[in-house]
């Protein structure tokens, strides 16, 4: 045995004594027989499973083999037959089990072991061997090293802060021979218990370098299955995340779509409200402004037959520029003192008199009146601007 496996020897330990301790193992006993006795007989061997453990008696120089709880099914052997007789022997007695889950276990007579009941500290449970050994002395007349011992743990209450244990020992000397006899015959056993009726008490006085060591190759076709069903667990995880991923992803692009789209829409919201803002400002300049056929028509109208215009100009702000000619141009101030489109008329700069035409040149401004001031004329022409 490396000292990898004495180092995890005691944690390995605390965990089955946990696990056994624990109402788990009975619940997973009831609930797997219920399954079995489901199937039929010829399966339920197969998903039986599990350590069987195999009694040997040595009563009176024969060997008698039975499985625990179980009856009695072959006769007993001589111990002075040959080893492949013996082996035969044995293996008739277990045909009905596993190579792999047999278990053998060494029975020793009641009167051959001491045993002594013991109050042990909580702290004691995790090293209930050692605790052994250090109570050896104390509980029995021999030292550890001329015995082969062990120490179980009671069910049952005990002390608040205690535990109740067994001391189980035996004279080293009452047990290797028969040992060594075992050895010579070829039969390997997995322990040195004691029978309580066809069952084993539950105890290994064999000390852990002398345990035997099985390999199981149903470990490793379980450990392949693990690995296999992790494995496909997470693929399943991988796969879950891939798939959530790509619905992510088209959602993301729905939504890089949509997003497009809204933004075509506002695009399209903003040129509506432009156009809409460019009508209103046309409509609102419209009704704001006075139309300039309407100021001709309303000049036409007013000036008098003598005067025509040579130059007519209005801009953004309102402003009339006139340039003509008339007869007499001081009369035009009142004649354009009465119209509704136009006010504040006045001569700009001098008037002079036209020499190839014998007429008065003028220029004068004006200001168009207020839309809702200014009303257009309504009688018809009467002579046109020249």
């Amino acid at each position: 045995m490396n000292s990898a496996t004495q180092t995890l020897r005691p944690q390995l330990e605390r965990a089955r004594r946990a696990w056994r301790g624990s109402p788990l193992p009975g619940f997973l006993d009831w609930w797997g027989g219920e399954l079995r006795a489901l199937l039929p007989t010829r399966w339920q061997t197969l998903f039986s499973g599990g350590n069987v453990w195999c009694l040997l008696r040595h009563e009176d120089g024969q060997w008698r083999a039975r499985c625990s709880g179980q009856p009695q099914t072959t006769a007993p052997w001589s111990d002075a037959l040959d080893a492949p007789t013996q082996q035969a022997m044995l293996s008739t007695a277990v045909a009905g089990v596993d190579r792999q889950d047999l278990r053998l276990a060494l029975c020793l007579p009641q009167e051959a072991v001491l045993r002594r009941r013991l109050l042990l500290p909580e702290a004691a449970r995790d090293n209930l061997r050692q605790i052994g050994a250090f109570e050896m002395d104390r509980q029995t007349p021999f030292r550890p090293d001329q015995v082969y011992y062990d120490l179980r743990e009671l069910p049952g209450p005990a002390p608040a802060g205690r535990i109740a244990a067994e001391l189980v020992a035996v004279p080293r000397a009452a047990v290797d021979a028969k040992l060594e006899h075992l050895r010579n015959a070829g039969i390997a056993i997995d322990a040195v218990d004691l029978c309580e009726a066809d069952k084993r008490l539950g105890v290994n006085l064999l000390p852990p370098e002398m345990a035997r060591v099985h390999s199981d190759p149903r470990r490793r076709l379980n450990l392949i299955l693990a690995g296999s069903a992790v494995l496909l667990l997470l693929l399943c995880l991988g796969q879950w995340l891939h798939n959530h991923q790509d619905a992510l992803t088209d959602m993301q692009a729905q939504v890089d779509a949509m997003h497009g789209d809204a933004q075509k829409v506002s695009l399209l919201r903003k040129q509506l409200e432009d156009s809409a803002g460019a009508s209103g400002f046309l409509a609102r300049r419209k009704t704001e402004s006075v139309a300039v056929v309407d100021v001709l028509q309303d000049l036409t109208t007013r000036i008098p037959e003598d005067t025509w215009l040579e130059r007519f100009t209005v801009d953004s702000s309102g402003h009339v520029g006139m340039q003509g000619q008339s007869a007499k141009a001081s009369s035009l101030i009142d004649v354009l003192q009465n119209s509704k489109l136009l006010t504040g008329a006045n001569f700009q700069g001098v008037i002079q008199r036209d020499p190839a035409t014998n007429k008065e040149r003028f220029f004068m401004d004006a200001q168009l009146q207020k839309p809702g001031k200014a009303k257009p004329a309504s009688s018809s022409s009467a002579g046109a601007a020249r």
